[in-house]
């Protein structure tokens, strides 16, 4: 399975549930909605056959960088986050 996502490409953070209580969700909300840039990424194997990609996406409005999920960013468009 290859990375979702490549160095440089711009994404989206995805606003997390709305019922969430994980404490990585409400970290993850300050940046909900917001563009940054790919820097780099890497995969973790926890299991034999499991690939799971993770991010370093550096954050255009406020240049934090932060580490993200696959499933916790979408490819910047227009209406990337339209109806989520």
């Amino acid at each position: 399975m290859n990375p979702r996502f490549q160095a440089g490409q711009e994404v989206a953070i995805k606003p997390p549930p709305k019922k969430s209580v994980e404490p990585r969700d409400s970290t993850l909300n300050k940046y909900a909605g917001q563009t940054g840039r790919v820097i780099d990424y890497n995969w973790i194997s926890p299991r034999f056959g499991e690939v799971f990609y993770i991010y370093r996406v550096k954050m255009v409005s406020s240049d934090d960088e932060i580490i993200v999920h696959e499933d916790e960013i979408v490819e910047r468009t227009s209406t990337s986050l339209k109806g989520k």
